[in-house]
């Protein structure tokens, strides 16, 4: 079924723009076939198409039940920047696994470093690549995606959290040690192709953060984000 957001959803609702184009262009769907609307109440809404023209697809409402498909933590991504378009393949799949939020992190061995003008472009294009991605796997959210923040002002968005951890190449704590299924709001740092500076990870450490290991292993910098979410996912129950 085909996964769609929207919002002010009544017994009919009429789909424009992008999406509308998607419906009948790319998919080529028709009259009588069945799409899924989900709005911000994490709420499913089976819909019929009932008519295509040019102000958009008309649908109509068929059941609504409560969207499950969310995992029962909320972890925040604080990814270094990285070169290229490896960015865009960790929020693609970050979204995919279930991550909440992303924080694109600039810290001193990032390669990319963009001036103010296209660190929007590039949020811009982030938020797209993260609302494609839940669409395709049908999340009941849309993850946003922040703004590009130097780690020298993160600490002061540091709060909420039940844990912080800071996976370091340098090692650190198993991360079965670290989590329980109780915690329910957790921030993950994950680093450029450079790893960290010392200083950043003590500027870390001194806002909470505990250091954790996934293994003894080095992994690339667009490779170690989704393992960590994967991993966390598993140890707090969401992979079953």
């Amino acid at each position: 079924m085909d996964w769609f957001f929207a919002e002010n959803i009544g017994d009919t609702h009429l789909i424009t723009g992008e999406d509308a184009v998607h419906i009948t262009k790319s998919l080529r769907m028709s009259v009588g076939e069945c799409i899924t609307l989900c709005d911000s109440n994490k709420t499913e809404h089976l819909c019929k198409i009932e008519r295509i023209n040019s102000d958009g697809v008309l649908v109509r409402v068929v059941s609504e039940t409560e969207c499950q498909n969310e995992p029962n933590v909320n972890v925040t991504l604080f990814a270094a920047l990285t070169k290229g378009d490896k960015m865009e393949t960790v929020i693609q799949k970050a979204v995919e696994i279930g991550v909440h939020s992303i924080v694109p992190v600039l810290t001193d061995r990032c390669v990319s470093r963009p001036d103010s003008k296209a660190a929007a472009k590039k949020v811009q294009r982030y938020q797209k690549i993260a609302l494609q991605a839940a669409m395709q796997s049908r999340r009941a959210i849309i993850p946003t995606v922040e703004n590009i923040t130097e780690i020298k002002k993160v600490p002061q968005i540091l709060t909420g959290f039940d844990k912080i951890i800071l996976f370091y190449e340098g090692g650190g704590e198993p991360l079965r040690s670290i989590i329980t299924k109780n915690d329910k709001n957790i921030a993950i740092f994950t680093g450029s192709e450079g790893g960290f500076e010392e200083r950043e990870v003590k500027l870390l450490t001194d806002s909470g953060a505990v250091c954790a290991t996934l293994g003894k292993r080095i992994l690339r910098a667009e490779t170690a984000p989704l393992v960590a979410l994967s991993a966390i996912m598993f140890h707090t129950g969401n992979l079953e």
